[in-house]
């Protein structure tokens, strides 16, 4: 029995798959989160074979609550998407998941998806796999990504510099070289750019 975490924001989506999945003999859904932060809980307290993470989540994304539950627990990561932006396929493989998948992937193929990924295999979307690898790479060094990230949370740059612990000048120099690269006018726009593009 493959036992199956569900974590999903859209409440009625979420309980639609976990029925359908339910059908299957050999998957048993074991818990149901609809956020990142419930995901990583009941990850922990239920330690599934799988977790079924969608992308978009609150509060943070379910790409963090991946790198999360992976570094606590030997659970492989499925990441279902809407949006299925290929630097985001890049940061996921790297951070270990299993498999990335859109959301218009039935239920029965999702099944064996997820049988695949249970016996140690890895599934990529081939089209998001073959747009990965035309994609242009990203301009933004590691430091302009990590305060246009914060920055997508509406945090100052006050607040911004104690999280990644820097000066706010520093932040400010930061936030404008990511402007200039990315040809914005305002730090928002250049977090909603990178974040188009699966980059933060």
């Amino acid at each position: 029995m493959i036992r199956l975490l569900l974590a999903d924001d859209e409440d009625l989506l979420r309980g639609a798959l976990s029925a359908l999945l339910g059908l299957e003999d050999d998957i048993e859904v074991v818990a149901e989160a609809s956020t990142s932060t419930d995901s990583v809980r009941l990850a922990v307290a239920h330690r599934p074979d799988i977790a079924v993470l969608d992308l978009e989540m609150p509060p943070t994304d379910g790409l963090r609550a991946a790198e999360e539950i992976r570094a606590a627990l030997p659970t492989r990561i499925v990441l279902v998407t809407r949006h299925a932006r290929p630097a985001v396929l890049r940061r996921a493989l790297a951070a270990g998941v299993s498999g990335f998948v859109p959301k218009t992937t039935e239920a029965t193929r999702l099944a064996e998806i997820i049988r695949d990924v249970a016996a140690g295999r890895r599934y990529v979307d081939p089209e998001i796999a073959a747009s990965a690898l035309v994609e242009d790479p990203c301009p933004l060094t590691e430091r302009e990504l990590e305060v246009l990230r914060a920055s997508r949370t509406g945090a100052s740059v006050q607040e911004i510099a104690a999280l990644v612990h820097l000066a706010p000048g520093t932040v400010r120099n930061y936030l404008s070289a990511a402007m200039t690269k990315l040809g914005v006018r305002s730090r928002h726009a250049a977090a909603h750019r990178a974040w188009e593009q699966g980059w933060i």
